[in-house]
């Protein structure tokens, strides 16, 4: 009883309950198989690491006053943040990750960063 790859086929030389003949195959089967739902994550992390970078880069004082359109000039999409928080007096911060942003008057955003402990 020779098990075969299921990758490419080649006989398995080793332990007995060895399923690959090699790390190769062992990553190209479970990259093939897990492709489709990745896609999605890896496009959505992607997103999110640039609206990240997008807000740390214009927060240089941990709190600053932007407006709308230098947000969207450096490509921030705003559908994409990982959580909210709503004060008591109503307003709602939006959070991509350590870093937020309060939607204010007249096209403006104050951008904060959220020590985390």
């Amino acid at each position: 009883m020779n098990p075969t790859c299921p990758e490419c086929g080649e006989k398995i030389i080793g332990r007995s309950d060895k399923k690959f003949c090699s790390d190769a195959c062992r990553n190209a089967h479970n990259n093939a198989l897990n492709r489709d739902t990745k896609n999605i994550i890896r496009t959505v992390n992607n997103r999110l690491r640039k609206n990240h970078r997008i807000l740390e880069a214009l927060n240089t004082q941990d709190k600053t006053k932007v407006t709308k359109n230098t947000l969207l000039k450096h490509g921030f999409i705003f559908d994409y943040f990982t959580g909210t928080y709503t004060t008591k007096s109503g307003s709602t911060y939006y959070y991509v990750y350590d870093q937020g942003y309060l939607p204010l008057d007249n096209d403006f955003y104050l951008l904060v960063k959220n020590e985390i402990s």
